[in-house]
């Protein structure tokens, strides 16, 4: 198992969960407030150079409203049920 942010499968994690953000309506900066990061840290998780653990999409997930069982449904579907 190939252990980076340059995997077709961490493009479309990071990908997904910027349309998510957008599609909640909250910038960069909101949600690294929301989280308790800075917006430099929301950056770089989505352009894809820092590698978030579980932990840290989860609570992604439910700053933006969003539980992690759904995102990980819309994340299989667009995988294409992998």
């Amino acid at each position: 198992m190939e252990k980076s942010v340059f995997t077709r499968e961490y493009e479309i994690l990071v990908e997904l969960l910027r349309e998510v953000r957008e599609s909640a309506r909250v910038t960069q900066v909101e949600l690294a407030e929301r989280i308790e990061e800075n917006q430099v840290f929301v950056s770089r998780i989505e352009r894809g150079e820092s590698r978030l653990d579980v932990v840290q999409l989860r609570t992604i997930c439910i700053a933006l409203g969003l539980t992690l069982p759904a995102f990980i449904r819309k994340y299989e579907k667009r995988l294409g049920g992998e």
